[in-house]
C-alpha cells in the first residue's frame, strides 16, 4: 500500500489570465521590482551620504523617497506571486534584471545625487510603462492599477527632483 503525505495538491491557477500572459507579466514585474529595489538602495545611500548647503532638505527628501520605495517593493513582489511565479529577491537577480545602475562607489556631490535620482525614477517609469501592452491585452486590471500608481509616483518624483536642478 502506498503511503500518502496527507498533502492536497493545489489546483491550477485559473484567474482568467492565461499562463503565457501571466509569465510575461511576472517577468515585467520582476524587472520593475529590481528597478525599484535598486533605486531604493541608491536613494538610501544618498540619504546617508549627502553633504553641503542643502543637507537638511535633501536628507529629509531622500528619506521620504526611500521610505516610499521600500513600501512599494512588497506589493510588486506579491503581485508576481499572485500570478503564480517566484519573485526575485537577491542582489544577483536584481543586478541582472534592473535597468537602474547601481549607486556610485564614492558618494557624488549633492546635485549629482539629485541628477542620478532623476534618471533612476525616469528609468523605473519606463520599465512600468513598457509592461502596459501585455497587461492591457491580458485584462490584468490589478497589475494595471499597480503600474498606474507606480508611474504616478516616479514621474512626480522625477519632476520634483528635476526642479531642484533648474536655475
Amino acid at each position: 500500500m502506498a503511503k500518502t503525505t496527507g498533502k492536497i495538491a493545489a489546483p491550477p491557477i485559473n484567474i482568467g489570465i492565461g499562463e503565457k500572459d501571466r509569465a510575461a507579466i511576472a517577468k515585467g514585474l520582476s524587472k520593475l521590482l529590481a528597478d525599484t529595489y535598486t533605486l531604493y538602495l541608491t536613494t538610501h545611500n544618498f540619504h546617508w551620504n549627502v553633504t553641503g548647503p542643502m543637507f537638511n532638505s535633501l536628507h529629509a527628501m531622500f528619506m521620504a523617497q526611500y521610505t516610499e520605495l521600500w513600501t512599494a517593493v512588497d506589493p510588486i513582489a506579491e503581485r508576481v506571486r499572485s500570478l503564480g511565479h517566484s519573485a526575485p529577491g537577491s542582489y544577483a537577480q536584481f543586478g541582472k534584471l534592473s535597468s537602474v545602475p547601481d549607486a556610485p562607489a564614492a558618494p557624488p556631490k549633492a546635485m549629482e545625487m539629485v541628477r542620478i535620482l532623476v534618471q533612476g525614477h525616469e528609468a523605473v517609469a519606463r520599465t512600468a510603462r513598457e509592461l502596459f501592452p501585455v497587461v492591457d491585452r491580458a485584462g490584468d486590471e490589478p497589475t494595471a492599477d499597480l503600474l498606474t500608481q507606480r508611474l504616478t509616483v516616479h514621474e512626480q518624483t522625477a519632476w520634483m527632483l528635476r526642479s531642484i536642478l533648474e536655475e
